[in-house]
């Protein structure tokens, strides 16, 4: 594998690959910035915050602000902490109305108990997973982080987490972390069908433990499950039509389209017409 398909807490620690260079794009490249703004938009409605009322936020891993924009935009106040100094100098640039503060998440997180309403973390917790020092251990930093968040929260707050995790074990390994340090709460995914639209957020409460939300597109897994037995049997049936074409017959298409459906795309609606057999020209 090319170091350009590495994943970046592969390449360098946080501090050195978000330099000068890299922090720039994230004022400039308007595709981050709506994706940023996205990510941030989901993650405060799984704070479920209350309506109509100023929070005081906790930005983890706030970068460049854009994460803060929004939040602001929505009436909370907010403090942000990273470990980069330059994505921070793009954030004084960019005259963001929260604080900064220069951190490593691994290392706590320094605020007196109670401080915080919630807390919002986009695409920095994966990066507690890897050492970049031989002092490291990840299962210690995840803990160190989450236990002293855990504290600077207000009882009943909510923390959301959207992380790229590289595979299940890491998954496990920062969901245990998170549960030893008093944490309730789960993972939850967006469109778990899509491989492109496909999100992970950590979902976490302190204190007060409460349903966890449902992921955007999910409402189509249960449908899923069912249709697992369907298509089974279909497939096994498609097994025994000697000398026709799997991919040209009727239940190939219906199956084709579900499958987009449940992926979030757009699929016209069926009717008598589909996938029906045309009679050859002459």
């Amino acid at each position: 594998m090319t170091s350009s398909c590495r994943r970046p807490e592969h390449s360098a620690p946080p501090e050195v690959y978000y330099n000068e260079a890299e922090a720039k794009k994230y004022s400039q490249n308007s595709r981050m910035i709506e994706i940023q703004t996205q990510m941030s938009e989901r993650a405060v409605a799984l704070l479920n915050l209350p309506e109509g009322q100023p929070c005081f936020l906790l930005d983890v891993g706030c970068g460049s602000g854009l994460s803060g924009d929004y939040l602001s935009e929505e009436g909370h106040y907010w403090v942000g902490i990273d470990i980069s100094t330059a994505m921070l100098d793009v954030a004084l640039d960019r005259e963001v109305e929260g604080d900064l503060l220069v951190g490593d998440m691994g290392e706590g997180m320094p605020f007196r108990a109670g401080t915080f309403d919630g807390c919002v973390s986009i695409s920095a917790l994966q990066w507690l997973c890897n050492a970049d020092k031989r002092s490291h251990s990840p299962p210690k930093r995840l803990y160190t982080f989450f236990s002293t968040l855990y504290s600077s929260l207000s009882r009943g707050a909510r923390a959301v987490f959207q992380l790229y995790p590289e595979n299940s074990e890491q998954l496990e390994l920062i969901t245990t972390q998170a549960m030893r340090a008093g944490f309730g709460g789960g993972m939850v995914v967006d469109y778990p069908n899509s491989t492109k639209a496909k999100k992970f957020f950590l979902c976490l409460f302190a204190g007060v433990t409460g349903a966890l939300p449902k992921g955007l597109g999910a409402e189509t897994s249960d449908r899923a499950v069912s249709n697992q037995v369907q298509y089974s049997g279909q497939r096994f049936r498609f097994k025994n039509m000697k000398g026709k074409s799997v991919k040209k017959g009727r239940d190939w298409v219906f199956e084709k389209k579900e499958r987009r459906r449940r992926q979030g795309r757009e699929v016209r609606a069926d009717t008598k017409y589909t996938a029906r057999q045309r009679k050859p020209h002459f």
